[in-house]
């Protein structure tokens, strides 16, 4: 695994930056060009849903890190 690797969006007229793993970068850019959306909508779908969740005090980049192992598939 590599370094945290930092990124700015934009979510809710807001900008956050956000820190992960390269491969986790990856990974949200390979599920946002699977679904057809831009990465910043797709991370800002997965920031909104934590809010409706129990956990909604999990961090964004741990919310991101989850979404990424819930949509693994092996191949």
């Amino acid at each position: 695994m590599s370094g945290l690797v930092k990124r700015s969006i934009t979510l809710a007229g807001h900008r956050t930056s956000i820190a992960l793993e390269a491969e986790f970068w990856a990974a949200l850019a390979a599920c946002a060009a699977a679904r057809g959306v831009p990465l910043a909508a797709l991370v800002a779908e997965i920031d909104a849903a934590r809010g409706s969740e129990p956990s909604s005090e999990r961090a964004l980049a741990s919310a991101l890190r989850v979404f990424v192992l819930q949509n693994f598939s092996c191949r």
